[in-house]
């Protein structure tokens, strides 16, 4: 797995531009490095990749992966989570737990929020872990964990648990943390797409931050 991981990191290095890769420091508030790539960049990179070297296997998978994460260029945590999506598919009921340990790894909104969407489909496979799971992250004290309890059902629409959400915002409801406050008010937006008056009535009817509440009614007051 080294020699894969000093494999992508040649090919990452030699596409990357310099200029690009300043202007992605900045947005990230400098947390990490970047090579320079741009998302279709290195995603077709990764493709390629793919293609070339194929994606790893069970174990081999999650040593590769955490190599990657090791590293401090940010397009090397978006290569490890997209192979993480493609092998998705083919895990087992607790790499769940592999999800979890990424969560916590290097942790920004933007890896945060596309592992959460993976977290979202694992649980439809195996949906048993759903509250286990989610109830040990808003436990945790970490808010990167429980803003995935609040956003994992982002594309549930219609399979969405409403009052596990609903319940999960409201214990989150005081927090002062720009992330859970937005999440919150992300996963409701979202709701308020399949169910507009549970919302409405959600928002109405509990003390919510004003961004939460802000956001949870953005489409709705956009339509009108």
């Amino acid at each position: 797995m080294t020699d894969y991981l000093h494999h992508v990191k040649s090919i990452f290095l030699k596409h990357g531009d310099p200029d690009t890769s300043e202007g992605q420091m900045k947005y990230m508030r400098n947390q990490f490095a970047f090579y320079g790539l741009k998302a279709p960049v290195w995603m077709a990179l990764a493709k390629d990749i793919f293609q070339s070297r194929g994606i790893p296997q069970g174990e081999e998978l999650k040593t590769l992966v955490r190599l990657c994460y090791e590293e401090e260029y940010r397009e090397l945590h978006y290569f490890a989570t997209e192979m993480t999506q493609r092998a998705l598919k083919k895990q087992p009921e607790n790499f769940i737990d592999f999800l979890e340990e990424l969560i916590t790894t290097k942790s920004w909104w933007d890896t945060v929020d596309w592992l959460a969407k993976l977290a979202g489909e694992h649980f439809l496979r195996y949906p048993k872990h759903i509250r286990p799971v989610t109830e040990r992250w808003m436990q945790s004290g970490n808010f990167w964990l429980q803003r995935c309890a609040l956003i994992f059902q982002l594309r549930y629409k219609t399979r969405t648990d409403a009052a596990l959400m609903f319940g999960y915002i409201l214990r989150l409801s005081d927090s002062k943390e720009f992330f859970i406050q937005k999440g919150a008010g992300w996963a409701l937006r979202e709701y308020s797409k399949t169910d507009p008056e549970a919302v409405r009535a959600f928002v109405a009817s509990n003390p919510l931050a004003p961004l939460t509440r802000r956001e949870a009614l953005k489409w709705l007051n956009n339509r009108g």
